[in-house]
């Protein structure tokens, strides 16, 4: 299953070079988790190991988060970080570099709603908002597929 984002994301997505996008499903698992919201940053470069937002190739009016594993001719070769969610090109191929939208900058990780001990809402605080760094090996772990 695709990790998908909010239909805010489309509307978002013209005025400014940078925006949120909320995620949901598993496929970008353990760097994103359902809920998270992401700034991306719209029309950015983008290199191997990038985490994208993209155009599904055969849904276009589905927008869908996962890693730029490699480029091929025209096109990204774009996985999941969760092998066993699909949703990737290993189900749809090499998808154009015009359906690759924006490169993902930062997620933010909402508070979960039993959070109340001290210590749970100290390590949300620690770790709510981060950066999504390049994954480099990701072209590494195409090869092992």
């Amino acid at each position: 299953m695709p990790e998908q984002l909010s239909q805010e994301t489309e509307r978002a997505r013209g005025a400014l070079p940078f925006g949120p996008a909320e995620v949901t499903g598993p496929s970008m698992v353990p760097t994103l988790h359902h809920g998270d919201v992401l700034l991306v940053h719209w029309g950015a470069r983008v290199r191997p190991g990038d985490v994208v937002v993209l155009r599904h190739p055969f849904q276009q009016d589905l927008l869908v988060v996962k890693r730029a594993a490699e480029r091929r001719g025209t096109g990204w070769w774009v996985l999941g970080d969760n092998a066993f969610a699909g949703g990737d090109s290993t189900d749809y191929g090499v998808v154009p570099q015009d359906l690759v939208l924006g490169r993902v900058r930062f997620r933010y990780r909402p508070p979960r709603p039993g959070q109340r001990s001290p210590l749970a809402v100290v390590r949300w605080a620690l770790s709510a908002l981060r950066p999504v760094p390049a994954d480099r090996s990701a072209s590494r772990r195409l090869r092992a597929r």
